[in-house]
């Protein structure tokens, strides 16, 4: 079992976390069920994965949790390039949090790759 609370990797995430909440709060209100929660949402369950998988008794299972964790990587990537295509959020907002997800997913597949 590891502490995930000692793992880079989780604290990158609650990171992205933090910085989505942030910047979803100037969505339209009319996207709160929409977007906004499908946004929240998949970072979300990016570290609460990582937390999750870190306290199972095996590698295999830590690897499972963790491509969880990249899937919803993928999807939150998704829905940052609509919320921009939409014009929800700005150049600057997008590209800041893209780079956080794409750290992340690098990250993730990086620790994959360690416990193989």
């Amino acid at each position: 079992m590891k502490n995930f609370k000692n793992l880079n990797i989780w604290r990158k995430g609650i990171d992205l976390v933090v910085n989505v909440y942030i910047k979803s709060k100037q969505f339209p209100k009319e996207e709160i069920y929409g977007i906004t929660s499908q946004m929240r949402r998949a970072a979300v369950s990016i570290p609460s994965n990582i937390a999750e998988g870190s306290g199972r008794n095996s590698d295999k299972d830590f690897n499972r949790f963790l491509d969880i964790s990249l899937g919803s990587s993928f999807e939150l990537e998704t829905q940052l390039i609509i919320a921009h295509e939409l014009e929800f959020l700005s150049d600057k907002d997008f590209n800041e949090l893209n780079e956080k997800v794409i750290e992340e997913q690098k990250m993730i597949t990086g620790l994959q790759k360690s416990l193989k």
